[in-house]
């Protein structure tokens, strides 16, 4: 099932479709600024397992991200010192990942590795979602075989074409990127950049 939003003026009820289905532990595909994304209501475990299992990565070994509206709301799900606070609000929104020391907020399979990815992306769908939501969004790229056409990881049709018997919703927010984001660490002494992605950190 695919459906068409836009960056603003969308229908109220085609949102409200759209956070029904993560409510009720449903997997959506939706555009980021940097490439389209797979996710799920983030306190939702078993929502979480399912794109695990799609993704055939483990939790307790690979770090999980999430997406939040902005920084007082994801200040529930990770420690922010004042410097990365600082750090983030320059950067945010944009096309970053920031691994940060989970919260107890989050669920039990974010706790295994103990650190959690933070995104905000900029682009006013998904934040459009996310701020509806109340909640954070986890985050994960599309499976992608490095043999397949690109189309099938930025043409929103052609990813319905691939993914739409697998995940309960495509959102289809234009033509999508190919760059994934920049991977900043911080949860040392000093913010590490461990990929460089689309954004130039600013610190």
């Amino acid at each position: 099932m695919i459906l068409k939003l836009y960056d603003k003026n969308n229908n109220p009820q085609d949102l409200q479709r759209v956070i029904d289905i993560l409510n009720d532990g449903g997997i959506i595909i939706y555009p980021t600024d940097t490439m389209y994304a797979m996710g799920c209501h983030a306190l939702k475990e078993r929502a979480i397992e399912r794109i695990c299992r799609m993704k055939g990565i483990d939790p307790r070994k690979n770090n999980l991200s999430i997406i939040g509206y902005d920084l007082s709301s994801i200040s529930e799900y990770a420690k922010i010192s004042n410097d990365v606070f600082k750090l983030m609000r320059r950067n945010l929104p944009g096309p970053f990942t920031f691994i940060l020391n989970g919260t107890n907020r989050l669920p039990k399979i974010f706790r295994n590795r103990r650190e959690v990815g933070i995104r905000m992306p900029d682009n006013p769908v998904i934040r459009e979602i996310a701020r509806l939501l109340e909640a954070p969004i986890m985050t994960a790229t599309l499976p992608h075989d490095e043999n397949e056409e690109q189309e099938y990881v930025t043409d929103p049709e052609l990813i319905d074409e691939k993914f739409g018997t697998t995940v309960d919703l495509v959102i289809d927010g234009g033509i999508g990127g190919v760059e994934p984001s920049t991977v900043v660490l911080c949860t040392g002494d000093e913010p590490e950049i461990l990929r460089q992605g689309k954004g130039d950190l600013i610190r």
